[in-house]
């Protein structure tokens, strides 16, 4: 079975045991269709194998075939992980090449085609945490208030106001807030919200969001029934990621915001400044919809920056003061 580009590709050029490239081709086809993976997914797992193997067709000489993969020894895999890291490439993508390599292997076991323990006593590359990129309270507002003037049909208008708002008031992702249908508008006091994994989670509702949904409704020209979309562009079709992430680029750009100013980061903000308001880790990690507390911990660390920058902008000796 022939697995779609580029796994396909990589098994007419590299120096395969034709057994190899079919179990390469139907793996592909199996993160396809059972998976369900994206194309952008699929495209990165078939670049992380081909390099692993193009590495291991010179390390150990091919073709490569079953029987070469479950001979491999744990230093034949680190010196693959020794080489990327010799080429500068980064440990971020050199953990997700390496858990791409672990699927792989795990589905060669499951198929009863290749046995090899050696790569499971490999450890990931550590990966630097990354700090949240929050706006300040300004910002956020900011750019809430920029939307309303930044296009020329009020009612597109008031749609990019509503959405933001819902970013920023209730801490949605953006794929959160643009997957809601009519019938799940956002009112009252609280609202159910299904995130990652099909948990929901319950998030409660400022005014401000309930009302600038409303008025977005008010004035939107397109009938939509309960199983329509909620926010809908111009032609009435689901309104997509990427064309809120080209808003945000083109107020970020009016209002001379940083180039961290995204949708996702209004939910940062949302989190962020909940925290520096008084609001518990617990509480925040509800109301974001993490599945672990060590997730919603990273808000510490911003917060903590905050601090710091207040510190330095105020403190008498910070000032140079005496």
């Amino acid at each position: 079975m022939a697995g779609p580009a580029p796994i396909q590709e990589l098994t007419a050029r590299l120096a395969l045991e034709p057994k190899l490239a079919s179990a390469i081709g139907a793996w592909g086809a199996w993160l396809g269709q059972e998976r369900r993976l994206s194309d952008h997914t699929l495209a990165a797992y078939g670049r992380d194998l081909a390099d692993f193997l193009e590495f291991i067709t010179v390390h150990v000489g091919g073709p490569l075939g079953f029987a070469t993969l479950a001979r491999l020894r744990t230093a034949d895999f680190r010196a693959w992980l020794a080489a990327r890291a010799k080429r500068g490439l980064k440990r971020s993508s050199t953990a997700r090449a390496l858990s791409t390599l672990r699927g792989f292997f795990r589905w060669l076991e499951k198929e009863d085609l290749v046995h090899n323990p050696a790569l499971s006593t490999l450890r990931t590359p550590k990966v630097p945490r990354a700090v949240p990129k929050a706006l300040s309270e300004s910002e956020a507002l900011a750019a809430i208030d920029a939307a309303a003037d930044a296009s020329k049909a009020p009612w597109i208008a008031r749609r990019d106001t509503a959405i933001l708002t819902l970013l920023y008031g209730a801490g949605l992702r953006i794929g959160e807030a643009l997957g809601l249908n009519r019938r799940e508008t956002p009112t009252g006091v609280s609202f159910r919200v299904t995130g990652k994994g099909g948990k929901e989670r319950l998030v409660p509702l400022l005014p401000v969001v309930v009302d600038a949904i409303a008025d977005y409704l008010d004035a939107c020209p397109h009938a939509l029934g309960p199983d329509d979309p909620l926010f809908v562009g111009a032609r009435g079709k689901r309104l997509q990621a990427g064309q809120v992430q080209a808003m945000v680029r083109d107020l970020r750009r009016r209002l001379g915001l940083p180039e961290t100013a995204t949708p996702h980061a209004l939910r940062h903000s949302f989190a962020t400044h909940l925290l520096a308001g008084g609001g518990d880790l617990r509480s925040i990690q509800e109301l974001l919809g993490h599945a672990s507390l060590t997730t919603t911990q990273r808000y510490t660390a911003v917060d903590t920056a905050r601090l710091a920058e207040v510190y330095r902008a105020a403190h008498p000796r910070a000032r140079g003061g005496g």
